[in-house]
């Protein structure tokens, strides 16, 4: 990419070509975003200045971002934004990329909280803070605590709770699961999206998710690991008939489903995501008995 009167219509045409080239996903839509945060303007107004030549420092500044792609670096951490349920979340090498299937675990837990009356929320393995501050977005009476074992990644999660109007009733709290809560905490609704990766599955991912932090992703050898530990934690802060629902791997689901029946919930069961593959699975407390421990 040199010379002059690159055009933004040229440098889509040439940067489509070059990402379909290199195997790059979603080649046009990578460029318009990676373009568009380069010019500091937005994909619409890509297409209504077709026309208009970048400056030298524009080109530059958009040649270094297709290095870093070309590199295997995500584009949501090029860009430093991800959009999930209709609201920007920052993002960054501190944390895992939000994916538009976790949104599926937001809606079913909103159905667990009240729309006009107080709910309470926890969310186990937070990360960017997406699904925590999603449901106190969604339900402006509930208040939900969000833990994370990352300390880089509850402060992000914090930074998006403060930018999102939310901190006042979003609580992130740094430690391992369900251990930074105080032994009274008691919740309506359990989320969480878990490592749920299996070790040795790791490396054969792609070079863009290999990026995202280790911890987030590793689920132990069977890639069960922490989804045991948070399904035997929910039963002990989960109220009678509470709700937990969990993100899980495509291969996992006959797996998970034996565990939260082993553990004693009832409705035990696992639903697919937009591509018809297992994706959640929920567990219900049972109404007749107390919180475990």
């Amino acid at each position: 990419m040199s010379g002059e009167n690159w055009t933004v219509r040229k440098i889509l045409t040439w940067t489509t070509q070059h990402f379909e080239k290199r195997g790059v996903d979603a080649p046009r839509l990578t460029t318009e975003v990676l373009l568009a945060h380069a010019l500091k303007t937005s994909r619409v107004r890509l297409y209504v200045d077709l026309d208009r030549p970048l400056e030298k420092t524009e080109l530059a500044t958009f040649r270094a971002l297709i290095e870093r792609r070309m590199a295997g670096e995500p584009t949501q951490y090029l860009t430093g934004v991800r959009e999930f349920y209709n609201r920007p979340f920052k993002v960054d090498a501190r944390v895992l990329i939000p994916r538009p299937e976790t949104e599926l675990l937001v809606e079913a837990a909103l159905h667990k909280l009240p729309k006009d009356g107080p709910g309470t929320a926890l969310d186990v393995c937070t990360g960017s803070g997406c699904i925590a501050i999603s449901l106190a977005a969604e339900r402006p009476q509930a208040t939900v605590v969000a833990t994370d074992l990352s300390a880089d990644a509850c402060a992000l999660a914090r930074e998006n709770a403060q930018a999102l109007g939310v901190a006042e009733r979003v609580t992130v709290l740094q430690g391992n699961l369900f251990a930074p809560l105080p032994p009274d905490a008691r919740f309506d609704v359990v989320v969480s999206n878990p490592p749920y990766i299996a070790t040795a599955e790791i490396p054969t991912l792609s070079a863009e998710v290999r990026r995202e932090p280790h911890m987030a992703l590793d689920g132990g050898a069977d890639g069960l690991v922490l989804i045991r530990k948070v399904i035997e934690g929910a039963r002990r802060v989960l109220k009678p008939g509470g709700l937990l629902a969990m993100e899980i791997g495509e291969t996992q689901g006959d797996a998970v489903k034996a565990l939260l029946q082993a553990a004693g919930y009832d409705d035990a069961r696992v639903e697919k995501d937009l591509e018809r593959r297992d994706r959640l699975a929920f567990g219900t407390q049972p109404v007749a008995s107390q919180p475990q421990g």
